[in-house]
């Protein structure tokens, strides 16, 4: 059996969504341990429920986990990779190099807290100290329930009740040096993991976009905050750098809520400061939608208002939904943000409503459909956003666009993009007689999901 240098034993980190050193709670939980510490990343395809990544998500987690090594690699410790079910690897690793204990940060689906609390047991019952710890999100969703104990339905009132709450603790500094073992765990090969795509090779726009890893994700911060920041009110324009481009950062914690939290309170620009509330408003919603998950763990395939599992969606040939996927349905800016989407792996937020809402209520295509396609592209695909902003817009999520909202893709485009910039990087052939005619006409499209709405009314009455 391996043991540290010290005589006390050594503990195991176990890593998930939270590839960082700075502002992580189990990370600083196994220094303070004393012992020699182990950082292990788990590649978990095994364990009952837990969802599969999708392709931009495994290329993504590739990139960020050969940054964490590296960064691991300064600080005197590797980045142990092993694959399999957790219950069975975390205890083998905990015997292999004699861990007195374990800790990791929480999750919030379903499967992965069932995952993580058969664990902790096991542990405990093992003689193994197992300790989960809050890493990952400011407001957990226990502790911000309404009067009656009951979890928000409702965003706004879940957001006072968030600013109501003491501020969300300062983020953790990032340890100076960390104890390796006298020997290190046999560790997996990132590259046979195979989290790359390579016949055909399709991420090369990925590449020119993103720089996978913690730095990154703290310079692309500190960029926001003292730059873009200032234009949020823009935000809605998708050919202005207006957002912050941290969703994937957030979604694989190379950097925390707290540390974004905190650095909107500290020293801005005054532009910046004007801002501020705004942006931190749309991280809560990120906290909001895992609330709701927690509540509802089957949101990615179950409706969150059942009165719509009576909805008569429709089958669309493979043709005709291949045509949205790939940005040709005639309708510019759902093929711009379709296009962006494949290219780079994300898509401006008002744009992903416009093709969200174009594909459920002008396609009457079941909104699980879509989200898959999103699970399986997006670069931020998170298990609580994705589904949740999906029902948000089809009308069958938890404080939903009323169903009669439908976001008319020409109207939008008008108001935010009126001088095509966005449309015309996107879609350069947008004027050309080569471009297709709309697929559906948007009004009498309209209609139609309209009345299949009242249809479903009337059904459920």
């Amino acid at each position: 059996m391996t043991t540290a240098s010290s005589t006390t034993s050594p503990a195991i980190v176990w890593l998930r969504d939270d590839l960082r050193i700075a502002d992580n709670p189990a990370l600083t939980a196994a220094v303070e341990h004393g012992g020699g510490v182990v950082v292990l990343y788990l590649l978990d395809e095994e364990s009952e429920g837990i969802r599969a990544l999708g392709g931009a998500s495994r290329w993504w987690l590739h990139h960020s986990l050969a940054a964490l090594a590296h960064d691991l690699g300064e600080l005197g410790v590797p980045l142990t990779l092993r694959r399999g079910a957790a219950a069975d690897v975390v205890p083998a690793l905990v015997d292999e190099v004699g861990a007195g204990a374990v800790h990791w940060n929480r999750r919030y689906g379903l499967a992965a807290r069932e995952v993580d609390a058969a664990l902790k047991t096991a542990l405990h019952d093992d003689g193994v100290d197992a300790h989960s710890h809050q890493g990952s999100l400011m407001f957990e969703p226990w502790t911000v329930q309404t009067g009656s104990g009951e979890p928000f339905k409702v965003f706004t009132p879940f957001w006072r009740a968030c600013l109501s709450r003491p501020e969300p603790r300062e983020p953790l500094p990032a340890p100076e040096q960390l104890t390796p073992l006298d020997e290190a765990p046999a560790s997996d090969d990132l590259d046979s993991w195979q989290l790359l795509p390579t016949r055909p090779d399709w991420a090369a726009g990925l590449r020119d976009t993103w720089t996978p890893g913690e730095q990154a994700a703290l310079d692309v911060l500190e960029e926001f905050a003292t730059g873009h920041l200032a234009d949020y009110g823009q935000r809605d324009v998708p050919s202005q750098e207006a957002t912050s481009r941290l969703s994937p950062r957030l979604r694989w914690g190379e950097v925390s809520p707290f540390q974004v939290w905190h650095r909107m309170q500290g020293d801005l620009p005054a532009a910046s400061r004007e801002q501020a509330q705004g942006f931190l408003r749309e991280v809560v919603w990120r906290e909001f939608n895992h609330t709701v998950l927690f509540a509802n763990p089957h949101l990615a395939t179950k409706n969150y208002r059942p009165e719509f599992d009576d909805f008569p969606w429709e089958e669309l040939p493979e043709a005709d939904l291949e045509r949205w996927r790939q940005g040709t349905t005639g309708i510019p800016l759902v093929d711009a943000g379709m296009r962006q989407l494949w290219t780079t792996g994300w898509m401006h937020n008002r744009v992903r409503m416009v093709t969200a809402s174009f594909l459920v209520k002008n396609l009457l295509v079941d909104w699980r459909v879509g989200e898959q396609w999103f699970w399986d592209t997006l670069v931020d695909a998170d298990e609580a956003n994705n589904p949740a902003n999906w029902q948000w817009t089809a009308g069958s999520g938890a404080d939903a666009a009323p169903y009669f909202r439908v976001f008319n893709p020409e109207l939008q485009a008008s108001k935010f993009d009126g001088h095509r910039n966005y449309v015309r990087e996107w879609v350069p052939e947008v004027d050309d007689e080569s471009y297709p005619e709309p697929m559906v006409d948007l009004k009498r499209s309209r209609r139609e999901a309209l009345d299949a709405y009242e249809t479903m009314r009337r059904t459920t009455a």
